[in-house]
């Protein structure tokens, strides 16, 4: 990729995720049109799903509201292919003309080897991925490929020295995992820099977690006087790193899509002083107790329990970092319903090899069943 021309990519990228549901829970395929006309008019151009997002359903939004609906020139397409829902290597590579399909893009911009770590790399390898890839790129179906991930650096180290050819990455940063152990951020993103990689960043709102942040970081934020949303402060945290292509946002409605715009239209870096401020929303949060899940519902697929995992961790966590007794437990009743509870956990494991985050789920189950049963 050339890397000066990558860097000239509108640093707000549309993540295609959590996007405007109607009561029966499809797409309000009106706000979506309304949301991408809204960010293409905006002078933005990268768009993100993948095969597995919504089992399709976020692809087939893509071909309708945007593919089918404005010139192919005016955007980027990013997806990607997941070996963890194939069946073997036909069936992984098979995701690729089925993503095509759904899409109508006729080729991808960006493509990924979806959330590799060290619980599925083995599969990516055996099944011939990494050079599958690189046929479609020199088929002309693939502009620029790489991957996004989820473990550690020693491991990204490994596979960006193997694959030198490799595009770019995308890492979850943000910056209340900047420092974290497990999601190793900062480490992370410095194993990219190294390599020469732009870098893609996901999660920069922890699934929404900083958007309303705990009240002690919330204080930090507001006293800094600036009159903006607190997700602006972590956005412009994770665009104001070097080498970083785009950050990608998954909006869910139009008035999320004009806060970022307001400030990611024209984007200016964190000032030396708004960096402090952020270094003091980090000890803040620091010091509040909660369960650090995303909301990606990665873990569901495979828990022979049909435990509903992230609605009990956010009923949980409406108790440890709001203090909303009551309404966790009401939370939990309404997540529970029709299927397993905290307490059904036969610790398999299955969830915690899928979890991106790469929590303790067990344990965290454990505490939601004492507190909550």
């Amino acid at each position: 990729m050339n890397f000066d021309k990558a860097m000239a990519t509108p640093k707000l990228g549309f993540g295609l995720m959590r996007l405007p549901r109607l009561e029966n829970g499809k797409y309000d395929l009106a706000q979506c049109k309304a949301m991408v006309d809204r960010f293409l008019e905006a002078g933005m151009t990268y768009f993100d799903t993948a095969y597995v997002y919504d089992n399709g359903d976020s692809e087939l939004l893509a071909g309708e509201a945007l593919v089918r609906r404005h010139p192919r020139e005016s955007f980027t397409l990013a997806t990607k292919l997941n070996t963890r829902v194939a069946k073997d290597a036909q069936d992984a590579k098979d995701q690729f003309s089925v993503s095509l399909e759904r899409t109508g893009a006729g080729y991808f911009d960006y493509y990924l080897l979806h959330a590799i770590q060290d619980s599925n790399i083995r599969s990516y390898d055996s099944y011939g991925i990494w050079d599958f890839v690189r046929e479609q790129k020199a088929k002309g179906l693939v502009r620029h490929w790489g991957f996004s991930f989820h473990d550690s650096p020693q491991l990204l180290d490994r596979l960006l020295t193997e694959n030198p050819d490799v595009d770019f990455v995308q890492l979850q940063i943000n910056y209340a995992d900047w420092e974290s152990p497990s999601v190793a951020s900062r480490a992370n993103y410095e194993v990219a820099r190294k390599h020469g990689k732009p870098v893609v960043i996901m999660e920069p709102v922890k699934g929404g977690a900083l958007a309303v942040p705990p009240a002690p970081v919330q204080r930090v934020l507001d006293a800094a006087g600036a009159g903006v949303s607190h997700a602006s402060w972590a956005i412009r945290f994770a665009a104001s790193l070097e080498g970083v292509l785009t950050v990608l946002s998954g909006m869910s409605t139009l008035e999320q899509m004009e806060d970022n715009l307001s400030y990611m239209q024209s984007f200016q870096p964190l000032t030396q002083a708004e960096q402090a401020v952020i270094a003091d929303a980090q000890t803040a949060l620091a010091g509040v107790p909660s369960i650090p899940c995303t909301g990606c519902e990665y873990c569901l697929a495979g828990c022979p329990q049909n435990i509903p995992i992230p609605r009990i961790f956010s009923a949980r966590n409406q108790q440890l970092i709001w203090g909303q007794t009551e309404r966790g437990l009401a939370s939990y009743q309404d997540a529970i319903q029709g299927k397993g509870k905290a307490s059904d956990c036969i610790a398999c494991g299955q969830c915690e090899a899928a979890c991106p985050q790469r929590l303790s789920i067990i344990e965290y189950l454990k505490g939601c069943a004492g507190a909550m049963e």
